[in-house]
């Protein structure tokens, strides 16, 4: 980058960066006006998943547009708006439809999301995405539970003067909380859901990944690779929740299988995916203490 780019770049990013994180406060103090009680989950919902927001029992519907600070979700497959209900007797909050870095927005719009649920109250951030396979074992449809994961985007949500209260490193040895999957593994087990394990690697995007990178991904590790996840679930633990998270296989990654990769794809597989998506997400609810 040029001197003139850096330049331009600084007096950009930042000022929306800021102009952006002074609204979460807003964003709060509206939901807060919208809900009728602190919610125990907040869930995003990723690319073929929005359905979940419809079967929540006693719904409050807000469109992104209406709170302070959110921009309209522009991606097929996510709704853009936030949900509030009950599911399995909890009180869950749903984020249908997210932000993604390859649309342009900051990372500060990103995570506000996460940042305005843990100020309501929330303890526990179920994320979920659509990802594809790396690992040869997982073929489309699969349900994966995320052990761990690998940020290859280039930045970190953390960077930055800290907020106030929160760590400046904060610990990531467990981001996705081990009493949380266990429990997953034990509703699966239970009802005989297939569920995987393994490790989601996050990149920018909007350009799938070329088959070099996937063989890269792979010996580093990953299992999976997405366009999303991984801010919000940094941001989660640096604001001290409990983190859960799913990705669903929608299609091998590129060189793994010869066929062109397509959006379309993704939201297909969501839909096959759905009934045991749903059953193994209310599993878990319905066992939290």
């Amino acid at each position: 980058m040029t001197d003139s780019n850096a330049d331009r770049a600084a007096e950009v990013h930042p000022a929306t960066d800021a102009h952006r994180a002074a609204e979460v406060p807003a964003a709060v103090e509206f939901m807060r006006s919208r809900l009728p009680w602190t919610p125990e989950v907040f869930g995003v919902l990723g690319s073929g998943l929005g359905f979940l927001a419809d079967a929540l029992e006693d719904p409050v519907s807000v469109p992104f547009a209406e709170i302070p600070g959110f921009p309209a979700a522009a991606v097929a497959g996510h709704q853009g708006r936030m949900v509030a209900g009950v599911l399995e007797g909890r009180k869950v909050l749903l984020q249908a439809g997210r932000f993604h870095v390859y649309e342009g927005h900051p990372l500060p719009v990103v995570v506000a999301p996460v940042r305005i649920a843990a100020a309501l109250g929330a303890p526990i951030f179920l994320v979920t995405n659509a990802a594809g396979g790396i690992n040869p074992d997982f073929g489309p449809g699969t349900l994966m539970l995320i052990q761990d994961h690998l940020n290859l985007m280039g930045r970190n949500p953390l960077i930055g003067p800290p907020s106030e209260g929160e760590p400046r490193f904060p610990d990531m040895s467990a981001a996705y909380d081990p009493g949380l999957r266990g429990l997953a593994r034990a509703t699966a087990r239970d009802l005989g859901i297939a569920l995987a394990e393994g490790v989601y690697a996050a990149v920018t995007g909007p350009s799938y990944e070329t088959p070099a990178e996937v063989r890269m991904i792979g010996l580093l590790g990953g299992d999976a690779v997405g366009m999303s996840t991984v801010p919000e679930v940094i941001t989660a633990r640096v604001v001290g929740m409990r983190v859960l998270g799913i990705s669903l296989i929608t299609n091998p990654g590129a060189g793994i299988s010869p066929a062109p990769l397509d959006h379309a794809e993704v939201l297909e597989a969501g839909r096959e995916a759905a009934p045991r998506f749903e059953q193994l997400i209310r599993g878990v609810l319905s066992r939290l203490v």
